[in-house]
């Protein structure tokens, strides 16, 4: 049975930091493209960030230069480094792990509030 799970949420001050984790079981990662994605209150699900099987990295203009997504092929763990945190980065984000054999799997999601 394969599993995302997600971890590091919380919440944290304007200017912040946290980082999140998704645990992998039950696939090996480094064979999937992996991706963080989050949804705010009322708005659509938006790719925040993506990593490829090369390591290749994308991210939204949002959060250039404030986040990293990384992988630790190893532990089988994908992370997300958030910082510099603003108000509208509060959202639920989301593990995402596909391939080009149609397999797409989904994390259930870990809250990052972002207030004063």
């Amino acid at each position: 049975q394969v599993q995302l799970v997600e971890s590091g949420g919380g919440l944290v001050q304007p200017g912040g930091s946290l980082r999140l984790s998704c645990a992998a079981s039950g696939i090996i990662s480094a064979l999937y493209a992996m991706g963080w994605y989050r949804q705010a209150p009322g708005k659509q699900r938006e790719l925040v960030a993506r990593i490829s099987t090369g390591g290749s990295t994308n991210y939204i203009d949002s959060v250039k230069g404030r986040f990293t997504i990384s992988r630790d092929i190893a532990k089988n763990t994908m992370y997300l480094q958030m910082n510099i945190l603003k108000p509208e980065d509060t959202a639920v984000y989301y593990c995402n792990a596909n391939n080009d054999f149609g397999r797409d799997y989904w994390g259930k999601g870990t809250l990052v509030t972002v207030s004063s």
